[in-house]
């Protein structure tokens, strides 16, 4: 079992930065392939970029390739997500999640654990 805590969600102007970061507490970390998701208000949670349990593999929704980065470091049992050229659709409730069996799912249900979220907020 794994448990995550978001950081690094805040307000930004629209073309700026952030960077999440996803800390996880428990054994194995290394197991578990992660993703990101995010929830605006109203909406349904949406998948934004997932990655395997080694990190050599990744893949991102339409709407973030080429802004985020997703990465992780094993070692210090981590999780991030780059946000690059933000822009005001991109303001949601940002998730990290971990997954025992499934590679870099896209949809929630794929996952097992999840954070409590970090709110991020890009103002036009």
């Amino acid at each position: 079992q794994v448990q995550l805590v978001e950081s690094g969600g805040g307000l930004v102007q629209a073309g700026g930065s952030l960077r999440l970061s996803c800390a996880a507490s428990g054994r194995y970390f290394s197991n578990y392939a992660m993703g990101w998701f995010r929830q605006a208000p109203g909406k349904e949670r949406e998948f934004v970029a997932a990655i395997n349990w080694r990190g050599s593999n990744t893949n991102y929704a339409d709407s973030v390739k080429g802004r985020f980065t997703i990465s992780r470091d094993n070692a210090k049992n981590a999780l991030y997500l780059q946000m690059n050229s933000l822009k005001s659709e991109d303001t949601a409730v940002y998730y990290c999640a971990g997954s025992y069996g499934i590679q870099r799912g896209i949809k929630p249900d794929d996952y097992d654990y999840w954070g409590q979220g970090t709110q991020v907020t890009v103002s036009s």
